[in-house]
C-alpha cells in the first residue's frame, strides 16, 4: 500500500535531456522525466541500461549534458546508499568505527563519536536492526548486513532526499522489509526517495512514480498504469 505524501515535502527533481557519453559509447541519451516532491520514485530497466550512471550524474559524480535541477523546499540534506561498497575487509574497523568515519567529516575517526552523536548512531543502527552488531568488524559482515549499515549511515542526519541504488541487493526478506518500512516512514515525513529497484511487484505496490530507462526513457508515470504485463515482457525479455 502506497504511503500518503506529507505536506512538508522534500525536493522535486527535473531531468531535462540528460546525456552521457563515455569512451565513445552513449550511456544516456536525452533522458527526461520528473520526480515529484515528497514522493517515492523508482527507476527500473534492464542491466546495463544506464540507471546507476543516471544517479551518479545526479550526485555530481559523472559529467553529463542536459540539465538536472533539484528544487529544494527547505533543508537540503541528502542520503545515499550505493549498490555495493568497495571496502578492504582486512581493515580493523568496527561497525561503529565505520559510522564514525562516514558521519563525522570534521572529526578524525580514531577520536570516536562525540557524545551528542553516539545516541544518533545507535538509533540509526537500531532502525536497521544492526545495533547488536555495532562492535563487530565491518569486514566480517555479510553483504546484506553491510547494506543495512549503509542504509543506517544515510539516515544521519535525516535526509530530505534519499537516493538508493538497488539497496535490496544481498538483503534477506527481513532486511528488505526493514528497508521498505524505513522508506515509507521517510516519505510520510516528507522525504523524496529516488530508488533503483528490480522487484517490480514492490515497485507497483510502493512507488508513486516509475521510470524505465534503457539508455533513454522507455516510459514514465504511474506504476499502476505503466507496469503492464506486455510492456514488462517487452523490456526485460531480451535481458
Amino acid at each position: 500500500m502506497k504511503t500518503e505524501i506529507s505536506l512538508e515535502k522534500g525536493p522535486s527533481i527535473h531531468f531535462n535531456n540528460v546525456g552521457l557519453k563515455l569512451g565513445g559509447n552513449q550511456i544516456l541519451d536525452k533522458v527526461a522525466f520528473k520526480v515529484e516532491s515528497g514522493s517515492i520514485h523508482c527507476i527500473i530497466g534492464p542491466n546495463g541500461g544506464g540507471k546507476t550512471s543516471l544517479l551518479r550524474c545526479l550526485l555530481g559524480q559523472m559529467p553529463h549534458s542536459g540539465d538536472i535541477t533539484v528544487c529544494w523546499n527547505g533543508k537540503s540534506t541528502v542520503g545515499y546508499v550505493p549498490q555495493a561498497l568497495d571496502f578492504d575487509d582486512t581493515l580493523p574497523m568496527t561497525v561503529v568505527d565505520f559510522m564514525t568515519m562516514v558521519g563525522q567529516k570534521r572529526r578524525p575517526a580514531f577520536l570516536g563519536l562525540k557524545k551528542d552523536r553516539s545516541a544518533e548512531v545507535l538509533q540509526a543502527l537500531k532502525r536497521v536492526g544492526m545495533a547488536e552488531k555495532m562492535e563487530r568488524p565491518f569486514g566480517s559482515l555479510s553483504g546484506g548486513e553491510r547494506q543495512r549499515v549503509l542504509l543506517a549511515q544515510s539516515l544521519m542526519p535525516s535526509p530530505k532526499l534519499l537516493i538508493l541504488d538497488e539497496p535490496a541487493t544481498g538483503l534477506d526478506k527481513a532486511g528488505a522489509a526493514i528497508m521498505h518500512k524505513i522508506i515509507e516512514d521517510l516519505c510520510a515525513a516528507g522525504t523524496t526517495v529516488l530508488i533503483i529497484h528490480h522487484d517490480l511487484a514492490v515497485v507497483r505496490d510502493m512507488a508513486h512514480g516509475v521510470t524505465c530507462i534503457n539508455r533513454s526513457v522507455l516510459f514514465s508515470g504511474d506504476p499502476q498504469q505503466e507496469l503492464t504485463t506486455e510492456r514488462i515482457f517487452t523490456v526485460f525479455s531480451s535481458n
